[in-house]
């Protein structure tokens, strides 16, 4: 067994431990993640060793291909923005609540009409960006309603990562894998719509069945208050959004890399933002807190599982582990493998670990069906257990600080009754489709 190998072994599990038993570190008064340190230690090991050449890695970093992890980074950064942005405006929190708050109904409309609420728009944004919106939402509105906060809150969780498949900007491992395989957007949304359907039905009716008992008590409030829009900042943003969207769609028909789209769309609403501001008098508190709001852990944490992946097929340990799955049906176990492998490492180093195993020789008659399979496993995977997504490390922080308590053996039973079902729906429709 290489060094590479060893480290990369290692290294993986104490992420995994890390996420379970300390997420989180507070060095003054940041939290930083456990599970980004441990990484970073990693790559560092990997390059004291020698396992890695550092001009190999340099060369990694600033390829002028689709699958550099700087130009993803860029890409998923962006768009994020703009999605905070809309969120610190309220915009997202204003959709939620025309929705809830049409009309009276009982827990059980009103878990229906949170989780389709929750579906749509985790299409147009991200799965993340609707988890860090609704969650505080969902705590606050049960804890006034006084009704159990657990069918809304795994509504929500599981909905925002089921279909955050549906587009390639949905999740940063679909832009990963997709782009890493050549795959644009329309050719991506042609073959991700049934998996994601299937995916999203089987979820739904499997936690109603769950929760259908406790949705059955009666609820003592169901109007959220009102949400106040800056119209004008929310339409520039929504336009901007939109746009982004539309452009992202048609980029490899006119050859502009989506990094590109996404980082100058950014720009121009931060621009916008900052002369209305300034016309106005007034600060430009909203683009301060969107912009603290992005994930910016995501960057080291990436970049280090990057370093370790390259270590991986630098020794030849990508390719032979792209032998054993093409040993079986390519779609069935690149699917199950990556939903696994999510809940050992996270589906992001996931994601890189599996763009080098389907650039492999291997899979050259595989790659195209393998990549969407591991699309369906790392979105998927995230709520088998909280380890296979940073979206699950950041929901439970923030059901921590409101009071709801979700051990690990809870999120895990729910996860695991739910996910395998859901995994082999998608992967079913997958086959069809390919």
């Amino acid at each position: 067994m290489d060094a590479s190998l060893i480290i990369c072994i290692i290294t993986a599990l104490a992420v995994c431990l890390s996420v379970i038993f300390k997420p989180e570190i507070k060095i003054g008064k940041i939290c930083v993640g456990t599970y980004m340190v441990v990484s970073l230690v990693g790559a560092l090991a990997i390059l004291i060793s020698g396992a890695l050449p550092i001009d190999l890695l340099f060369s990694g970093l600033t390829s002028n291909d689709a699958i550099n992890p700087i130009k993803i980074l860029v890409l998923f950064l962006t768009v994020t923005f703009i999605s905070v942005y809309l969120d610190e405006l309220g915009f997202f929190e204003y959709l939620a609540n025309r929705v809830l708050a049409n009309g009276k109904t009982g827990q059980t409309g009103l878990f229906l009409k949170l989780y389709f609420t929750v579906a749509f728009l985790t299409v147009f944004t991200s799965n993340d960006i609707i988890i860090l919106t609704f969650t505080p939402f969902i705590c606050c509105f049960t804890k006034n309603a006084k009704i159990n906060p657990l069918p809304y809150l795994f509504a929500e969780f599981f909905a925002a990562n089921t279909w955050s498949m549906f587009l390639i900007i949905g999740n940063p491992t679909n832009i990963y894998l997709a782009t890493s395989c050549g795959a644009d957007f329309f050719e991506y949304l042609k073959i991700m719509v049934l998996p994601t359907v299937f995916a999203g039905g089987v979820s739904l009716l499997i936690l109603f069945l769950i929760f259908r008992k406790t949705l059955k008590e009666k609820i003592e409030r169901d109007t959220p208050p009102n949400v106040h829009l800056n119209k004008t900042l929310v339409g520039v943003g929504v336009v901007h959004l939109t746009v982004c969207i539309l452009l992202l769609a048609i980029s490899s028909y006119v050859g502009l890399e989506m990094y590109i789209i996404t980082s100058s769309l950014a720009l121009s609403l931060a621009v916008f933002t900052l002369i209305y501001k300034a016309v106005k008098k007034e600060g430009g508190a909203v683009l301060i807190k969107s912009l603290s709001r992005l994930p910016y852990q995501l960057v080291p944490f990436v970049l280090s599982m990057f370093t370790l992946v390259l270590s991986l097929e630098h020794s030849g340990n990508a390719g032979e582990i792209a032998e054993l799955l093409c040993a079986f049906d390519p779609i069935m176990s690149v699917g199950v493998s990556s939903f696994l492998i999510s809940n050992v490492i996270n589906n992001i180093p996931m994601s890189v670990l599996f763009g080098a195993i389907l650039a492999s020789p291997s899979f050259a008659a595989n790659s195209i069906g393998g990549m969407y399979a591991a699309v369906v496993g790392s979105n998927v995977g995230a709520y088998f257990t909280p380890v296979g997504a940073l979206a699950g490390i950041m929901w439970l922080s923030i059901l921590k600080k409101s009071d709801v308590n979700i051990s690990f053996g809870k999120f895990v039973k729910y996860g695991a009754a739910t996910s395998i079902p859901t995994l082999l729906a998608a992967l079913l429709a997958l086959k069809i489709v390919l």
